[in-house]
């Protein structure tokens, strides 16, 4: 067990013929007392020191873990949203496709039924031109027909007296 001050102050040596100076001794002793109750002061304040040192360390250490954990969980959520982003940009590119197929075809059938559409008018026309061009040569026929030259050799008078029978 270490000495305490009060060990140093209450030790008593013993009396020899022409041993120390006992003023001298008291005085060293006191002196010895002095230094270490020092020395036990600054242990102790150095021990507290260390101990509130040990404590922020702990501290600190508490933060460096909690940033620690902070950091792989903001990674693993940028992961995740990263993740996300890329799927959803995936079924945003399938549902663009599907779309433009869609818009495709539904192209390609209305210009189907636009040529059958205009192959069906192109047929109407040619009936019509055909029946136009009958209708026309019917009417270059009468006018072409040798009744018109008749009725220009007819003399006025014969037409009254004809039409005067009926």
């Amino acid at each position: 067990m270490p000495l305490t001050p009060l060990d140093i102050h209450n030790k008593e040596f013993t009396r020899t013929f022409r041993g120390y100076d006992e003023d001298e001794v008291n005085e060293f002793l006191d002196q010895v007392i002095k230094d270490y109750e020092k020395m036990i002061r600054d242990k102790k304040s150095l021990e507290e020191k260390v101990a509130e040192l040990e404590e922020r360390i702990g501290h600190f250490n508490n933060i460096e873990e909690t940033l620690n954990k902070s950091i792989l969980v903001a990674q693993e959520t940028a992961e995740e949203v990263k993740g996300n982003a890329n799927k959803e940009a995936k079924l945003i590119i399938k549902e663009a496709e599907k779309n433009a197929d869609r818009i495709i075809n539904e192209a390609l059938s209305k210009s189907r039924r636009v040529a059958v559409e205009v192959e069906e008018l192109k047929k109407q026309a040619k009936v019509f031109r055909t029946r136009m061009k009958m209708i026309v040569e019917a009417q270059l026929d009468l006018i072409e027909n040798e009744d018109w030259d008749e009725l220009f050799k007819v003399e006025i008078g014969e037409t009254e007296s004809s039409e005067e029978n009926y």
